[in-house]
């Protein structure tokens, strides 16, 4: 779903906007108490969330607190993933949410009836239909009123969903409706970025984070907005943007991103290694996506103050990436292989997979269909990116209790009732099996080919081998480089407001970036730039 402004008229500067009259305003469903959700937004949600709870592997919530759980809000989410960003924000909050979507949704009568009921709100864009944009008066309107009964309003002012791993430069229509509405009613709205980030888009299985910001404060833009509305709302724009920026795993430029996830892919098992044998943490307590954004962090410092050395970095991970392809390896079983595991761990690996062969056969025989037509159709029908996941989402639930229902069906008839009741319950259990196999499987063929490769071409293999712990090495160097750099840029810059007592003993406060998850606490061998205080997760207390 995506928002877009309102256009002004031949380039004029907006004007504050009047607050239409009652007549005039769309009418917004719902119960008259904000705490209590109509049954058949409930209804949706549940299944939304069965439906998240079955694609993603994990979904970590961060700061929902900070959206209110009465009054108005207005929620400025970034736009990666098509409808999924919709479900995921709809499926952790407890409150209805009142997405603006653009109109052309709404050509469909019986689809805009199903939008309607669930309270979205049409915008029209320019690139649907320039000749309705008038219309988005009634846009306005409905969020004026919708604001006025306490509801929660979701917009998405990248304007469009976006495949890029940053946050596109947003559109002005959320600071529009924020201040049109603040102009008339002053300290009730609150505004509040939110970040969606995803481990891998078009993966089945993948985690995702949403992370609430901070609220936005409009009191210092409202003064300026009834004086120059213009400025204030592009100065406003400005805030939303940065808000959003700081809850995503955020990069400037798309080669950026591309280098980064190259380089966490090779080193953040490195890194994590040193998280469980120093640290002792487990993996519950070792935070993906702030480990991401150490690795985005670390690449764009490196990036803009030794630009050469990045490119170097790029070309040797090119060549590495090259060998591995011409050998069909994957990096996993390089690294495997240098790290020596134990013969018996990988005689134990051999032989719970043989032992569970029989449940994989089972499991992929009854899922296979439900299961591959979806991934198949999406790679057909998506024309971007970003259209992938939400194809394949809205095809498993079709596809998922059409066959099961025909397969159960089958089993009913042959072997009765008792029969069909077992064999129900078996599906989805089996299904997560064979796909637990099949992970496990592609991991130890990948390093059997490596283990091949070794006896037939010795010499390629020994390279890789060489490659990869050279460029471990380098990065090892990096990390210091990097850390050492932050570590005097904070000691330069630091105030003694930036000290926070910790213990009897004194100690810089970190990055906000490392610490978004919670109340920080102190580490006695934690720098600031260590990528470790960047990668743990911190918990309330």
């Amino acid at each position: 779903m995506a928002s877009s402004r309102r256009e002004g008229a031949s380039g004029q500067e907006p004007a504050i906007r009047r607050r239409p009259e009652r007549s005039g305003r769309r009418r917004i469903a719902g119960s008259k108490d904000e705490r209590i959700v109509d049954p058949f937004y409930a209804v949706v949600r549940v299944i939304a969330r069965f439906w998240i709870w079955f694609f993603f592997e994990r979904v970590e919530v961060r700061h929902p607190e900070r959206v209110p759980s009465m009054g108005p809000v207005l929620l400025c989410i970034n736009h990666p993933n098509n409808l999924i960003d919709s479900l995921l924000v709809g499926s952790v909050l407890p409150r209805k949410v009142h997405y603006l979507a653009t109109a052309a949704l709404f050509r469909n009568p019986l689809i805009a009836r199903f939008l309607v009921a669930l309270g979205v709100i049409p915008v029209y864009r320019k690139a649907d239909d320039p000749d309705k944009m008038d219309r988005n008066m009634e846009m306005f309107a409905a969020c004026d009123e919708a604001f006025g009964r306490g509801r929660l309003i979701a917009i998405y002012p990248e304007g469009a969903t976006r495949a890029e791993a940053h946050v596109q430069r947003i559109k002005t229509g959320a600071a529009r409706i924020a201040l049109g509405y603040e102009a008339h009613a002053p300290e009730r709205l609150t505004v509040v970025a939110v970040g969606l980030s995803f481990e891998a888009r078009k993966r089945f299985r993948g985690r995702v984070l949403v992370s609430f910001g901070e609220p936005v404060d409009l009191s210092s833009y409202l003064a300026l907005y009834r004086e120059e509305p213009a400025k204030a709302l592009h100065t406003l724009t400005t805030a939303i943007q940065r808000a959003m920026e700081r809850e995503v795993v955020h990069v400037e430029r798309i080669d950026t991103a591309a280098l980064a996830r190259a380089v966490e892919a090779i080193y953040r098992g490195e890194l994590e290694h040193e998280l469980w044998e120093e640290r002792r943490l487990s993996d519950r307590q070792i935070d993906p996506f702030q480990l991401s954004g150490s690795f985005a962090d670390a690449v764009e410092h490196l990036r803009e103050r030794d630009p050469e050395r990045i490119e170097r970095l790029w070309q040797r991970i090119l060549g590495y990436h090259a060998g591995l392809a011409a050998h069909r390896l994957r990096d996993e079983a390089v690294r495997t292989r240098l790290e020596r595991t134990a013969e018996r761990q990988r005689v134990a690996r051999s032989w719970q997979t043989i032992v569970s062969l029989p449940l994989f056969a089972y499991g992929a025989a009854v899922n296979f269909l439900p299961y591959y037509l979806p991934g198949w159709l999406a790679r057909r029908m998506s024309r971007r990116q970003t259209d992938y996941a939400t194809i394949r989402l809205l095809a498993s639930v079709a596809a998922f209790p059409l066959f099961w229902s025909l397969e159960t069906s089958l089993v009913g008839w042959a072997g009765g009732l008792r029969w069909a009741l077992a064999f129900f319950l078996s599906l989805p259990l089996g299904g997560l099996i064979a796909y637990r196999y099949l992970v496990g499987t592609g991991r130890l063929r990948h390093q059997l080919r490596f283990g091949a490769l070794l006896l037939t071409r010795a010499q390629e293999a020994r390279r890789l081998l060489a490659e990869r712990r050279e460029l471990v090495e380098e990065l090892e160097r990096a990390r210091r480089d990097y850390a050492g750099g932050r570590e005097r840029t904070k000691l330069l810059n630091q105030t003694p407001a930036a000290v926070k007592s910790c213990g009897n003993a004194e100690a810089p406060l970190r990055s906000p970036h490392a610490f978004r998850t919670g109340t920080a606490r102190c580490h006695d061998h934690d720098g600031p730039g260590s990528p470790h205080a960047a990668s743990v997760r911190h918990e309330p207390p």
